[in-house]
């Protein structure tokens, strides 16, 4: 079967594509920027094509000839993501009753029970996109998942930064509320199961492991396999889902933007309430994955840098649509640069190695205290800081979250491009470039971008300028001295 995968440079999607293909499947990957999935391990043997579910206009060509079509977006972190997510999912399922699709596959959110608690924006916005996409034309499996558990996930992100840098904490009280998480593995195989379902199958099912607990069950089973110390835990009440945010978003990588609406569907129990999924797609050998086995595997995968995916692959919706745009009108035409060059007494691999590595727990070999309470100073604003490191410690992909930067462009072993994510009052970029000058020795090139948004933007380049030479200075100077001393 031919199947289209929306939110393949997401978490899930970004694992689902090579899935499919395993299985024998066509693959045809929508993104809106197809070098968002250049350098991922399997893009040869897929096609992307290029559009947006936000412009109907974009759609038919992605949507012509396909049988199964997975919608795996979300708009969190966005202000109005209600709306943004009411948005796509009719956009999606016009344009895919227009082609003649025939198979919608939805992964959502646990459903709200009445009479319960009011529900979050996160699982309102989730139900009203599964009632949208049932309510179309087209067959539709809807799968309601409440946490993820695989290295990578937001949810898994929350529950190992609070677990290993808190062995005593004051906690809100929805920590004693049930939770039925599922290990990313068995969300995958469901995923792959529903491409092959009958016709007649029209419905939403809950899915679940094999453990129902709560989280403070998880934290504490989670330190048990990490082989942690058990975790003093004190629920209060005072802990509204709104402060509960901000302390997630203190100790953790994940953003306010994302933590909040994460932490407000914790209020409400997420249990699954039927199993009938296992009609369709049986439980394989040996059982769904016990929580404490989905732990013990994820962190294998971090501990060997073999993470897949992250809950930051995905960017944000206002990420420009081309590089380092030379004349914006709201700059004025004012564009700032820092440049630096150096030569290297070390090859251009060599120093390409160092350049590549740069961020997460290498740092950014300059003043780290600089770029500390830069970090510090964004997670106050509400941006992403500098906690959400990087995927591999050694290889980076085009499109990929690395500290508060984003990926932009790489040319292997010659230019690394990257977007600043963090609040700033315009766009700024970092290039670094390994040049070859002979056989043994090499040119370092660094170029800061600043594009500044009116009046804060410029005295914001003024207020920063005078750093520039310890913090950019010192970064080009260090990163030429770690080619010419790689012990």
């Amino acid at each position: 079967m031919r199947c289209l995968v929306t939110g393949a440079t997401g978490y899930l999607g970004g694992r689902l594509a090579p899935r499919l293909l395993a299985a024998g499947h066509e693959v045809r990957c929508l993104a809106r920027r197809a070098g968002r999935l250049r350098d991922v391990p399997w893009a040869a043997r897929v096609e992307v094509a290029e559009g947006d579910l936000r412009k109907p206009e974009t759609l038919p060509a992605a949507f012509d000839g396909v049988d199964v079509a997975y919608y795996l977006v979300h708009s969190l972190g966005q202000a109005d993501f209600e709306a943004a997510d009411r948005e796509a999912a009719t956009n999606f399922v016009t344009a895919a009753a227009a082609a003649g699709v025939r198979r919608i596959v939805y992964l959502g959110g646990p459903e709200p029970r009445e009479g319960g608690e009011v529900p979050s924006p996160h699982l309102r916005s989730r139900a009203e996109v599964a009632r949208i996409l049932l309510a179309g034309e087209v067959p539709t499996v809807v799968l309601r998942a409440a946490i993820v558990i695989g290295s990578g996930s937001a949810s898994f992100e929350m529950l190992r930064y609070l677990t290993e840098r808190l062995p005593a904490m004051v906690t809100p009280r929805w920590v004693r509320n049930r939770i039925q998480p599922i290990a990313v593995r068995d969300v995958l195989r469901y995923l792959v199961g529903c491409a092959t379902l009958p016709p007649e199958v029209d419905r939403a099912f809950d899915i679940g492991g094999p453990d129902v607990l709560t989280f403070r069950e998880m934290m504490q089973r989670y330190a048990g396999v990490a082989g942690l110390r058990r975790r003093v835990i004190v629920p209060v009440r005072p802990l509204t889902p709104a402060l509960s945010a901000h302390w997630v978003g203190l100790i953790t990588p994940v953003p306010n933007a994302i933590a909040r609406p994460l932490v407000e569907s914790l209020v409400h129990e997420a249990v699954a309430h039927e199993h009938d999924i296992a009609r369709w797609i049986p439980d394989p050998p040996g059982g769904l994955t016990r929580f404490d086995d989905a732990v013990a595997l994820a962190l294998i995968r971090v501990r060997d840098a073999q993470v897949e995916t992250r809950w930051s692959t995905a960017s944000g919706p206002d990420a420009p649509a081309e590089p380092l745009p030379s004349d914006p009108d709201w700059s004025g035409g004012t564009v700032y640069t820092d440049v630096r060059e150096r030569t290297v007494d070390a090859p251009a691999a060599t120093l390409w190695r160092v350049v590549e590595g740069v961020g997460g727990e290498h740092g950014w070999y300059s003043f780290p205290l600089a770029w500390s309470v830069r970090g510090w100073l964004d997670r106050l604003v509400g941006g992403v800081g500098l906690r959400r490191g990087r995927r591999d410690p050694h290889r980076l992909q085009v499109g990929e979250a690395l500290d508060f930067w984003r990926v932009e462009e790489i040319v292997p072993g010659t230019l690394l491009r990257l977007r600043a994510e963090m609040r700033l009052p315009g766009r700024a970029w970092l290039e670094m470039r390994a040049e070859p000058v002979d056989g043994d020795r090499a040119r370092y090139v660094q170029r800061a971008v600043f594009l500044p948004r009116g009046l804060s933007g410029h005295l914001y380049w003024a207020s920063v300028a005078p750093f520039h030479a310890v913090v950019f200075g010192g970064m080009a100077r260090n990163i030429a001295h770690h080619a010419e001393h790689p012990g």
